[in-house]
């Protein structure tokens, strides 16, 4: 992905009113990428940061790659995986699969690590409900999978984001040792897999996404994963549903729409956001630099960076 280009069509003027707003709302960085060309940048968007609950959505492409391969099947069990947690997991808890964890349908409501101290406090009681009956935005079920991708690939969540993602897809400031780290919780058996990635290398995570699963001439996932995977299997609420680790706008960023599936959103805790346009081939990132005490940093909401979008848009070339 080059460096900032002169960016054809787009209003420099307009540009700078998203700038003063991000200013306004303390963003660390963004950047807009368009047809493959970082067309604007906003602050430090080479520091690797703390990806928060965007790792999920880096997760559903690593998935997508060994799903390919026949490595990992999504309608396997947890009992047939043998995954179990601290105290142990019911028989009912135990049918889910792994298709449901990654759709946040588990029905598993296990201690989780790395949650807020607010979805300790939403978390449903255990055995509420069955898996599949209801979506719930669940920690256990994502970093239940970083232990499930572990089982099956042979490899770590972080050697595959290397090898698969930060190789062939040519990462600038990733640093695999130092922006890679497991957060354990005495509660539960699996770690989260914290990411750190500057908002240049996530934006090729999103240009990838953009362009089917093509990079350069090589596929690194399918097309059909893609669209499985950025399906909406359920209301998610805030005008958005949720496929495989991914939010899916349906009413969000209303400035945006074109067409339906037109966009993809991965959103993290404290403003960390990643906005992919498959139809006009856009990507917009969004940082703050929440990397330590990310819950006690300043955040910028979804509403936000909303509004952000919204002005990003609104200097884009006509169609």
């Amino acid at each position: 992905m080059p460096t900032a280009a002169p960016a054809g069509g787009w209003s420099q003027e307009k540009l700078k009113l998203a700038d003063a707003y991000a200013s306004s709302a303390k963003s660390d960085a963004y950047l807009v990428v368009h047809q493959g060309r970082l067309v604007h940048a906003y602050g430090d968007i080479s520091k690797p940061m703390n990806l928060a609950s965007i790792r999920k959505s880096v997760l559903s492409v690593l998935y997508g790659i060994y799903v390919d391969r026949g490595t990992i099947d999504l309608n396997q069990t947890l009992a047939e995986l043998d995954i179990t947690d601290k105290g142990g997991l019911s028989d009912v808890e135990r049918s889910a699969t792994v298709r449901q964890l990654m759709q946040a349908r588990s029905g598993v409501y296990h201690d989780a690590a790395y949650e807020t101290p607010n979805a300790k406090k939403l978390r449903p009681e255990r055995g509420s409900r069955a898996p599949g009956q209801r979506w719930y935005y669940n920690n256990w079920d994502f970093n239940a999978l970083g232990t499930i991708f572990q089982r099956r690939t042979g490899k770590n969540v972080f050697e595959a984001l290397n090898s698969e993602l930060a190789i062939p897809l040519q990462f600038q400031d990733f640093r695999y040792q130092k922006d890679t780290e497991l957060e354990y919780e005495r509660s539960s058996d699996h770690p989260a897999y914290v990411m750190y990635l500057s908002a240049r290398d996530l934006a090729r995570i999103g240009l990838l996404v953009s362009r089917d699963g093509q990079w350069n001439d090589r596929q690194i996932v399918s097309p059909a994963w893609l669209r499985e995977s950025t399906t909406s299997y359920s209301a998610a609420g805030g005008g958005n549903g949720y496929g495989y680790m991914w939010w899916i706008p349906h009413v969000a960023f209303p400035s945006w729409r074109l067409s339906a599936n037109q966009l993809v959103f991965a959103d993290g805790f404290g403003g960390q956001f990643m906005l992919i346009d498959r139809v006009r081939d856009i990507v917009v990132v969004h940082r703050v630099n929440n990397s330590r005490l990310w819950y006690k940093r300043n955040t910028v909401d979804a509403g936000q960076f909303a509004e952000l979008a919204a002005l990003i848009i609104a200097a884009a070339p006509a169609r």
